[in-house]
């Protein structure tokens, strides 16, 4: 171990006192697990493991705490454009619901404004919000499409989004290569062919 990671051990992030309670089950959780698996808590390299954990899933999870109005934090804009606006290859890392293994890839969101528009950096934004929660890829496909469509108002909304599930790869059936593409499409990219094969084609042209 360096310096730089000696310090950090030393200087934990801070725990907000409002999640405190929550910090201290999981950290008691986490030592009963490792005790069940037939390891020690208390010898040197696991002795701060719950603690790390805890954080580890106050930053994982954090999506549960977003303020979505905060987020937006008068973001939205009046301009005249009434053409598509695609935000493509997004980072996420989620949390699948069912094994707590991660799953991650890239989404990619589109809308035709009515009006309005969203501040380029928010897009992102939605994403983590529902992504950092326990997921499955369905529902928050589905999640970044109503969200957008309640703040916007716009025209259409689509959303697409790839991930590769370590529930798959790591245990069960074990395919390291399958990934497991959603998507929502609302309004004219529902009900407009060309629309759709316009937004499918910018995706497709990464």
């Amino acid at each position: 171990m360096d310096d730089e990671d000696e310090l950090l051990e030393e200087t934990p992030a801070p725990i907000d006192p409002i999640n405190a309670l929550a910090h201290d089950q999981i950290e008691a959780a986490i030592s009963s697990l490792l005790t069940s698996v037939g390891e020690d808590p208390q010898r040197d390299g696991l002795r701060r493991t719950p603690a790390r954990v805890a954080r580890m899933y106050a930053e994982l999870l954090s999506g549960y705490h977003t303020d979505a109005a905060a987020l937006i934090n008068g973001a939205l804009f009046d301009v005249d454009y009434d053409e598509m606006v695609v935000v493509k290859s997004i980072e996420y890392y989620s949390l699948c619901e069912h094994h707590l293994l991660p799953f991650y890839g890239h989404a990619h969101v589109a809308y035709i404004p009515r009006n309005k528009v969203l501040g380029l950096s928010k897009i992102p934004r939605v994403v983590d919000m529902f992504a950092r929660r326990l997921q499955v890829q369905e529902r928050m496909t589905r999640q970044i499409a109503d969200f957008l469509e309640n703040v916007l108002h716009p025209q259409g909304v689509a959303v697409v989004v790839e991930g590769a599930h370590l529930c798959a790869m790591m245990r069960g059936v074990k395919k390291a290569n399958a990934r497991m593409v959603t998507s929502s499409l609302m309004g004219r990219f529902k009900s407009d062919a060309r629309t759709r094969a316009e937004f499918f084609e910018h995706v497709r042209g990464e």
